[in-house]
């Protein structure tokens, strides 16, 4: 019963992905706002019911990248090593993110990352749509910050306020090392700024919450 249930499990991760492959790569030729729910539907061969059983609004169909780290940061909080504090975890997760230029970071020259981020940032629904499911990041964060009792007896509003400002620099972070590279800075030049920057900036969240 266990290996049914992991099969369909796999299968609807495929049918997922093979759903939002085909929107990205349509949006990406034709533009957002000039793909239709159905062409995508038809590119994906899968019927219109189908696809809205996977992804309830169009956005989602281009942001299931940023979905798929929607409870990343609560994951490093809640499985980090004892003995290391969560922004530390932290800031060593973003470091290592960096060193194998992931896209979450913005510290990636590949053409198709690039493009991908220009549909984003180039679209006010995506950008839109993009704050809720950086809303379920805080949510998903401050759930694990108060496990961890940070910051200190600070109580459910602190820790709700601790992870706005965590995700807020992590995606203050990745905006800047994108938009570099997008301006035409090489990943290679930009990493020493972004490595240093990160730093900076997770030294002013301890200062703040520790």
């Amino acid at each position: 019963m266990s290996g049914e249930m992991g099969l369909r499990e796999r299968k609807k991760r495929q049918t997922y992905r093979a759903i939002s492959d085909a929107a990205i790569a349509l949006f990406l030729e034709k533009g957002f706002d000039r793909v239709s729910v159905a062409e995508i539907a038809a590119a994906a061969d899968v019927s219109k019911p189908t696809l809205f059983r996977y992804f309830p609004a169009k956005e989602d169909l281009a942001l299931h990248r940023f979905a798929d780290h929607e409870d990343e940061a609560a994951r490093v909080v809640a499985a980090r090593p004892a003995g290391v504090s969560p922004l530390d975890a932290l800031h060593r997760h973003f470091l290592d993110g960096l060193e194998r230029r992931d896209p979450i970071t913005g510290l990636s020259g590949e053409e198709g990352v690039l493009a991908y981020h220009r549909l984003l940032y180039g679209t006010p629904s995506l950008v839109a749509r993009l704050y809720a499911y950086q809303g379920r990041s805080e949510e998903a964060l401050a759930e694990a910050l108060g496990a961890a009792g940070l910051p200190a007896g600070a109580g459910r509003l602190g820790a709700r306020l601790a992870a706005g400002q965590i995700i807020a620099v992590q995606r203050i972070l990745a905006e800047e090392n994108w938009r570099r590279i997008e301006a035409g800075e090489s990943a290679e030049q930009v990493r020493p700024d972004a490595v240093a920057a990160a730093g900076l900036a997770f030294d002013q969240l301890r200062s703040g919450l520790e």
